[in-house]
């Protein structure tokens, strides 16, 4: 039988264990090795679904460049490898891809799993265009470049009615919000989406010109971003 490479999905808040399938366990079960994006706080989430886990009966890497030969040896042995991102879903906006990449490559069965992404959890609850949109990851940090970006989303989304979803540093959020707000549309509408499947999160679209006249604080709090220009 050739490898077997089980996609784990993980918390995005640590109280959001209700929003992990119950056969996700039984997968990390299965696995041998586990290549993982932080390795101390996978091993307390895993705890959290399976208490009688022993940590030292599975081999633990962390990925990297360095890791990439020791991936490929472990698909070469048939092993069942589970890859593990910090938050949300492997491959989907984390460097879990590039493993995945080379277990498509070298014909291992892929088996991703279940679980929450921040990502499509917010264009859900945004009621925003869901057949059209596009994630662009991180703007740039530098104020001008970062003003040109929004100014080309807001303007290919109205061309193409396309929802664009974008991410901060957590505590780069206030100066991202101050920035759309002053720069977009008063028409556009905007979604924030923080503490996604936390006991704190909160899922609001308005439009530029009421976001004006909310008080925003989300300094430090994980959070997506969603525009939509439809004029």
């Amino acid at each position: 039988m050739p490898a077997t490479v089980y996609l784990i999905p993980s918390l995005l808040q640590e109280e959001g264990t209700d929003a992990i399938p119950a056969y996700v366990p039984d997968a990390i079960k299965k696995c041998q090795v586990f290549f993982v994006e932080n390795e101390r706080t996978t091993r307390r989430f895993f705890k959290l679904l399976w208490k009688e886990m022993v940590i030292d009966d599975y081999e633990w890497k962390v990925i990297g460049d360095d890791t990439i030969s020791i991936f490929r040896q472990r698909i070469k042995e048939d092993k069942t490898i589970g890859i593990i991102s910090e938050a949300g879903c492997p491959g989907v906006a984390d460097p879990g891809q590039s493993l995945i990449a080379i277990a498509q490559e070298m014909g291992a069965n892929i088996k991703p799993l279940v679980g929450p992404s921040s990502i499509l959890l917010a264009l859900m609850g945004s009621g925003m265009n869901g057949q059209q949109f596009q994630f662009v990851g991180y703007l740039p940090i530098d104020n001008q470049q970062r003003i040109k970006a929004l100014k080309e989303l807001e303007t290919e989304s109205a061309r193409k009615k396309c929802t664009q979803i974008f991410i901060e540093t957590p505590y780069r959020n206030n100066q991202l919000i101050e920035a759309i707000l002053k720069n977009c549309n008063n028409s556009t509408r905007l979604c924030i989406a923080v503490d996604i499947t936390g006991k704190n999160e909160w899922i609001k679209t308005k439009t530029v010109a009421d976001w004006k006249k909310e008080t925003i604080d989300i300094h430090k709090r994980p959070a997506i971003f969603l525009l939509f220009n439809d004029n």
